[in-house]
């Protein structure tokens, strides 16, 4: 007998593609097909959900969804000063990188519970 031959054989027994009692690779697979079915919801859903992040003392309120697109931007007309745009500037900035910190883990928060907590490239 080959050593291919008893390989297959050998799977087949374990439980590999062809079922078993503990579902092996099939059971692996259809497990990781439900996670992605549910990675893709959370991401349909974090494209549409949006937070609200205001910056110096409410003077600049971002709104941001969960694929860090901002979708608007509010200014409180006091703090437009056209002698010192520096100072605008400076909190359009914080504003923005609060925002989109915040955008990040919203989007951590929704899929933690789906990965486990398990590193996955590009989400």
């Amino acid at each position: 007998m080959s050593k291919s031959s008893r390989r297959l054989r050998n799977r087949g027994r374990s439980g590999g593609v062809g079922g078993g009692a503990s579902g092996g690779a099939g059971g692996m697979m259809s497990r990781l097909q439900k996670m992605q079915e549910e990675i893709k919801k959370a991401q349909e859903e974090l494209e549409t959900e949006t937070i609200d992040v205001t910056a110096g003392g409410g003077a600049i309120t971002i709104t941001i969804t969960g694929h860090q697109r901002v979708q608007s931007v509010k200014l409180d007309p006091d703090v437009v000063d056209p002698d010192d745009v520096d100072m605008l500037e400076d909190l359009l900035v914080a504003a923005v990188n609060q925002a989109i910190e915040e955008s990040q883990k919203m989007a951590a928060d929704r899929l933690e519970p789906i990965t486990g907590g398990m590193d996955i490239p590009g989400l």
